[in-house]
Formats: structure tokens, sequence, C-alpha cells
């Protein structure tokens, strides 16, 4: 199988979430479902119900969690420069409307278009890839075509 690049910011927040759900909500929900079985019949138990689609929720995470960390490859960018690549923080600038916007380039499981994390495999991590500082990209969106100048590539 393909490996899956992280941050190590990245590597660290999907650990730290399989860890609470193993240690903390894992229990939880396990003690939630004796505590519905004691209610009675469960045939009509909401209770009951509900904890036990919560654990199936749980338990797939866990098995998703699991798989990603161990095809995960942690991509260090402490010693990179030039052009960009993957976990760089590249500052772009819209050419029609001027509007700056500051992304991070990241793994598919710490993807956050929100918070400046953006997808390797979107379009226009893509087109970044490999272009330096004062190249402009042209990206296909579903709005049409937009092209961008790269303002700056920095390596946190």
């Amino acid at each position: 199988m393909d490996k899956i690049p992280l941050t190590r910011a990245g590597h660290t927040a999907l650990n730290d979430e399989l860890k609470q759900l193993k240690t903390v909500e894992r229990p939880e929900i396990i003690e939630a479902i004796a505590s519905a079985r004691e209610l009675g019949d469960l045939k009509e138990n909401a209770e009951y119900h509900s904890a036990r689609e919560k654990q199936g929720f749980i338990e797939g995470r866990i098995k998703e969690l699991e798989g990603i960390l161990s095809l995960a490859e942690v991509i260090d960018p402490a010693n990179m420069s030039g052009a960009v690549k993957f976990s760089a923080t590249v500052t772009i600038v819209d050419e029609d409307t001027d509007e700056e916007k500051t992304y991070q380039i990241v793994g598919e499981p710490e993807a956050d278009i929100e918070n400046g994390k953006l997808n390797i495999k979107s379009p226009l991590a893509r087109a970044l890839i490999g272009k330096e500082e004062g190249d402009s990209v042209e990206v296909r969106t579903p709005g049409g075509e937009k092209a961008y100048e790269i303002l700056s590539i920095d390596w946190i």
C-alpha cells in the first residue's frame, strides 16, 4: 500500500485522537451500554440502541486511525527549501480579486480548508507543487478558471 504523507503536527493530532478514543470514549460507551442493559427490554431501549450506534462509530474511527497511522510517513519541513512541496506554507494572491490566502499543504487525513490546511490531492495544491515564489498558476475550479500568484513559501 502507498504511504500516507503527514506533517508532524498532523501525526500527533491523529495519535492523540486515537488515544482519546481508546482510553476515554471506548470505556465510557462500554459503561453506557452496560447501564442501558440494566434498564430491561433491549428491543425498545433507546439508550441501548443509541449507545450501540455510538460504539460502532468509535470502533470504526479507531480502525480508520490505526490504518492511517500504520501507513503514515511523517515529513519534517525543517530541512526543506525551494519550490513548493508537501508541508510548505504558501501565501497566494488571487490575480482577479487581489485576495490573499495562506495554506499549508498537508496529507488528506489532516486537511482542513477552514484552518488553512490544504489537501495535497486538491487541484490547487497539485497546481502549486513544484512552483517557486513569483510564479503564477491556473487552477480549474467549479466556478471556472482561477489564476493565483505565489507570494511566499515558508517552511515552518
